[in-house]
This record gives C-alpha cells, structure tokens and sequence, in this order.
C-alpha cells in the first residue's frame, strides 16, 4: 500500500473540517477575512495536534502489534471517535463544567457564546491538567528506560545508566514522586494542593494500570484475549488522553473558540492515528531500530514542559517541535545505522 492510501481518511475530514471552519468564520463574522482567518487558525492548530502527538503514534503503534486483531481495528474506529469527540471536545467542556459548578446547558451556552471566560476558565485549570498529564506520561517514559531486559541503546550515557538502576524496584517511582514534592513546593501556593492532588492522582491511575497488566500476564492464556485487547485499549485511550490535555490548553494560544479549537484538533487526530497504521503495517520499530526510543525521549520532554507550565509560561512552539525533533533524529540516526550495518 503506498504512503498517501494510509492517510486517505484523514485527507476527507480534512476537506471536512476545513469546510466546517469555514462555516464558523462565515457564522461569527459575517465576512470572507472571517472566513480565511477561521480556515487559518484550524490549519495551526492542526499542526500543532499532530506535532504534539507524533511521538504518540509510534507508542501507539508498539502497543498495536501485541493486540488482537479485534481490538487493533476498534482502536482505529472506535478510538478515532473517543479521541475526537471525547478527549478534544467533551473532556474539556466536563473540566469546564466542573469549574464552573454549573449544569451542562449553561456551560456550554458560555463556551459558545461567551468564549472568553471558557478561555480563562480553562487556562486557569491548567495546573491540575499539567499535574495530572505531566505525571502520567513521565511515568510512561521512565518505565520504557528503566528496564533490565532491554538491550537496545540509543543514547547509552543515558540508557545504560537507566537499565542498571532498574534492578532497584520502584526507582521510576521514586523519581517521579521527588518530582513532584519539589513542584509542589515551587508552585504558587495556592496552586500547591491542586498541584499535589492531580499528580499523585496521575500517579495512582498509572499504577493501577500497570498492576492491571501484570495480573492479566500471570492469568496468561487462561485470560480471555477479549479483555487482554479492552485493557490495551484503555491504556491507549488513557495515553491519548494524557497527550490532549497538553494540546488543549495549548491551544486557547491560538484561538478561544472551543469549537474551532475542536475542529483543529480533530483533523489532527486523524492524522496521526494514521501515521500509526502506517508504524504497524511497514514495522517501522524493527526496520527503524532507534525510532522507538525517539518517541519516549519526547514523552519525557513534554512531560517535564507540562510541569514547568506550572511554572511559567512555555511558548508552544517548544512544546509542539521538540517531540517531532527527537523523533527525527531518531530515525535518521536508524537509517544511519542501518547503512552501516547493511540492514534492509
């Protein structure tokens, strides 16, 4: 299958969500200027959806192979429609409603119609989100590193330390909970607790999915693979999350209109989850041996930008480039050592 029939879907909600944003430009100004600004905002925030999320694609992708066929293609209907509408559109709007304390309808007459104070409402939020998420994807990439049995290295001053530490049970999450106390302290403290609660809450919910996986490992065969595939299938769905609540916030920079915002980051969503069928039919981590280890070195770039946004302002260009340029130089460095080695 040639490269551009992978990303056939994602070229017709393109025309889609173009023509949608066009709509809104036409709906909220009444003049062609509208238009074009509308259609120019949604190209930026696609942009910035599938360079915040490219690493994800490749995480997708290593979880996909291990999967039942079943559940690979519910990933990639059903999960297309959860990270769409769920993760991009509702997600946000609950926060929103959560914040507010209001009833559904009410708040979203507000994001509609009032979108500035849906804006600040939800930058507002934004430590609890960067808690939360910045948590759950450090302990993503730190689990990936910290592994005794992997013996691939990309960056061995790096790698080589993190495997031999791994014999010492629990040192990820250790890291990852002296973190956190050092931020909680460093926020604003009125911010502190708020800080506190969603990290360590990102860090329990990453700890039960993990005891989650290890039970269903020492079930092994005996465990129906119908539940094997639901558990990877929330695991991805949780992951996906983590990488949208980033993309989100990151996106009232742009625009405050969440149903602009949504489109953007729709399109986006299509895009990348088909770089991630792309990954899994053409075994791009075996053919492209460092690619793998470019995406978690983004995760753990990103995660650590979601807690200095505690912090102080981090423009999003670093945040959606520095993911895409490790990932990069990861697979350069793969062609280079596939030449070298005469490896197809």
């Amino acid at each position: 299958m040639g490269l551009l029939c992978y990303f056939r879907k994602a070229f017709l909600f393109t025309l889609i969500g173009f023509f949608l944003a066009g709509c809104l430009g036409w709906f909220y100004t009444g003049t062609l200027i509208g238009v074009f600004h509308f259609f120019y905002i949604c190209c930026l925030l696609t942009f910035l959806e599938i360079s915040l999320s490219f690493d994800n694609s490749i995480v997708n992708a290593r979880v996909l192979y291990s999967m039942p066929l079943k559940w690979k293609k519910r990933f990639l209907t059903w999960g297309i429609m959860i990270a769409v509408f769920g993760t991009r559109i509702i997600l946000p709007f609950v926060i929103f409603t959560i914040a507010i304390r209001s009833d559904p309808i009410s708040a979203f007459y507000l994001a509609v119609w009032q979108a500035q104070d849906y804006a600040r409402i939800m930058k507002d939020a934004h430590i609890g989100i960067s808690a939360f998420g910045g948590t759950f994807l450090m302990m993503v990439g730190l689990r990936y590193f910290f592994d005794s049995k992997k013996k691939v290295c990309w960056i061995p001053c790096f790698e080589d330390f993190a495997r031999k530490l791994a014999f010492a049970y629990g040192v990820d999450v250790s890291l990852v909970l002296i973190l956190i106390l050092i931020f909680s302290v460093l926020v604003d403290p009125m911010n502190s607790y708020t800080f506190l609660v969603w990290a360590i809450s990102g860090l329990l919910v990453f700890t039960l999915l993990e005891v989650f996986s290890l039970i269903l490992r020492a079930l092994g065969n005996r465990m129906d693979r119908n539940f094997r595939g639901l558990a990877a299938f929330i695991y991805l769905e949780l992951l996906d999350a983590s990488f949208s609540f980033d993309g989100v916030v990151s996106a009232f920079a742009f625009s405050i209109n969440p149903l602009i915002i949504a489109i953007g980051l729709g399109i986006g969503v299509f895009y990348v989850r088909s770089l991630t069928l792309f990954f899994v039919e053409n075994q791009a981590m075996t053919r492209y041996r460092y690619i793998e280890h470019g995406a978690f070195y983004a995760i753990l770039i990103v995660s650590i930008i979601m807690y200095l946004q505690t912090l102080f302002y981090v423009p999003e260009l670093i945040t959606s480039l520095s993911g895409v340029c490790f990932v990069l130089v990861a697979f350069y460095s793969s062609i280079r050592y596939n030449r070298e080695h005469s490896v197809d």
